[in-house]
């Protein structure tokens, strides 16, 4: 007879089960895994923002600075305003460096499309316990609905329109948030971050000192032509849209003077988050 062994717990092994998918949408803002200097990253978020307006404004102040601004950097980022205007529209688009194509009527593809993508990056979120990427991407499905089904075309073409500075001062914004998100992704690895901190601010301060500025000056306002003998955005929300001059000025200083409020407090809480991980390690 054999007698029989008790059995030995064997401790399950601790296995970090990633999230699916290359990016981690969920990743932990303080894991020191993420970070390599947790101290050099606080300092880096505390001072990055403000440099980069100030290297910015002073491009700005210059007139070949201004230039190559606004020719390199602003002109991807309005052009690509009125593409996602027109994409949460219903409008087919394609944007390049200085001009966008639209289509002249809205198509059923083109809204498919765009709600599978938001769709999709919604259920990654979901997969990845990220809720504040799930509420952010609902968000976005509210306002396609609304854009593509709640609106005249006319207003579409409208918003589309405005949206080349209105739009692209968002997605400005956006860029300059992005720097204190993905710890954990390639593009804070890569160093991509820098890049779109440096497009976003650059292409925000030359748009919103245009708007700001013509507040009280109107030859400010950039009335007229383009070149192809194409009216100016400023041009047709007047004349198309019957919008004033006051109207569309204060339009747009108010929506950048928005999304600048968002870009300090993001800048506050990166940088207070940053800290408080240096400083519990």
């Amino acid at each position: 007879m054999i007698a029989a062994t008790p059995a030995v717990p064997i401790p399950e092994a601790e296995v970090e089960v990633s999230k699916p998918g290359g990016i981690a949408l969920g990743s932990n803002f303080e894991d020191p895994e993420k970070v390599e200097d947790l101290e050099l990253e606080w300092k880096l978020c505390a001072g990055a923002v403000p440099v980069m307006f100030l290297l910015a404004i002073g491009f700005h102040s210059f007139e070949i600075g201004h230039f190559l601004q606004r020719t390199w950097l602003t002109m991807p980022v309005h052009e690509m305003g009125h593409a996602v205007s027109a994409w949460f529209s219903g409008f087919a688009a394609m944007p390049t460096l200085w001009f966008t194509t639209v289509a002249e009527e809205r198509g059923f593809g083109t809204a498919a499309l765009l709600l599978g993508l938001l769709g999709f990056l919604v259920f990654r979120a979901w997969r990845a316990e990220n809720y504040v990427l799930v509420a952010l991407g609902g968000a976005l499905i509210v306002v396609q609905g609304v854009c593509t089904l709640g609106i005249k075309a006319k207003t579409a073409e409208m918003l589309i329109v405005f949206g080349g500075d209105g739009v692209g001062m968002i997605l400005a914004a956006a860029l300059m948030g992005s720097f204190f998100f993905g710890k954990g992704s390639d593009i804070y690895k890569g160093g991509l971050r820098w890049g779109f901190l440096a497009i976003g601010t650059a292409a925000f301060v030359d748009i919103f000192s245009l708007w700001f500025a013509a507040r009280r000056d109107s030859g400010k306002i950039p009335f007229g032509e383009q070149e192809g003998r194409v009216q100016s955005d400023a041009t047709r929300l007047v004349d198309d849209f019957d919008w004033t001059a006051d109207q569309m000025v204060r339009r747009y200083v108010v929506l950048g003077a928005v999304c600048l409020v968002v870009v300090v407090a993001l800048w506050i809480w990166g940088t207070w988050r940053a800290w408080k991980a240096a400083s519990e390690k």
